[in-house]
């Protein structure tokens, strides 16, 4: 029986999109990625504790620790003069992710919130699998994650936790893990003069650095953990500087707390 012509030329067209599809970069890395996984660029900080850790309860006021936020692009354009008139008095705002990618709403929440009163900082989200430590600490600094000497500008956080797009640690040995990050934070420092922050929840960081002790006397703790305590610290730390304590919280969903005063805040941000 003849094959219509028509029919001929749509399983060429279909052909040739397929191939066109099979021909489209992929960032490096993508290529180990579940088939469900999120798109690239849009991981944020804590976005697989609830699924690793899960969440028990919240904690109490304390007038000894000063309430913050950290947003990103899931957030949008945020209400920043409604959170200062909550009480909150510092907020971290997502500026990159890998080499890749930079949150389009930075400008507004990173500014935003300084507009407002608040002392604010950026975070980078770090992905181990797509390019080395120094390589992502330049893309960071060079994006919005810079630090000025103004008294309102906290030093660049790298976020590193659970990867959302493959593998939890990035395909990486522990040793291999503690060299990437030791790497972004020597860039960092040499970039900035100031010691960047460390976001990760404590179950990653024994998993995926072996618990490693190195970096606590020069490097502060932000802790991940949805409960009324922050529970165990990562080795070498004694305390956190702040802890994100849940994702639902008023008006952008992630909130923390620093440990100390707003005074302490500033002492943070002025080096």
């Amino acid at each position: 029986m003849p094959v219509h012509r028509s029919r001929i030329h749509a399983l060429a067209t279909a052909g040739a999109v397929l191939l066109a599809l099979l021909s489209l970069p992929h960032p490096a890395g993508a290529a180990g990625s579940s088939p469900t996984a999120p798109p690239r660029g849009s991981a944020h900080m804590g976005m697989g504790v609830l699924d690793h850790d899960g969440q028990d309860g919240l904690p109490t006021a304390r007038s000894t620790q000063t309430e913050g936020v950290d947003v990103s692009s899931h957030q949008g354009n945020v209400a920043w003069t409604t959170l200062w008139n909550s009480g909150v008095r510092w907020a971290y705002a997502k500026a990159t992710e890998g080499t890749y990618y930079t949150n389009p709403y930075h400008s507004q929440q990173y500014g935003g919130s300084y507009d407002v009163g608040m002392i604010r900082g950026a975070y980078h989200f770090g992905t181990p699998d797509t390019a080395s430590g120094s390589a992502q600490a330049d893309y960071f600094v060079a994006r919005g994650g810079a630090w000025s000497a103004d008294g309102r500008t906290l030093p660049g956080v790298l976020d590193i936790e659970w990867n959302p797009y493959g593998d939890a640690c990035y395909g990486k040995s522990q040793s291999a893990m503690v060299s990437w990050i030791r790497d972004f934070l020597d860039r960092y420092r040499e970039r900035t003069g100031r010691s960047a922050v460390i976001y990760t929840a404590t179950s990653w960081w024994k998993q995926c650095t072996g618990d490693y002790a190195g970096f606590a006397s020069t490097t502060p703790l932000w802790i991940a953990r949805y409960a009324s305590t922050a529970g165990e610290l990562p080795a070498g730390w004694s305390t956190y500087t702040m802890w994100q304590y849940t994702s639902t919280g008023p008006t952008v969903g992630d909130h923390d707390r620093f440990n100390g005063t707003v005074d302490r805040v500033r002492a943070l941000a002025t080096g």
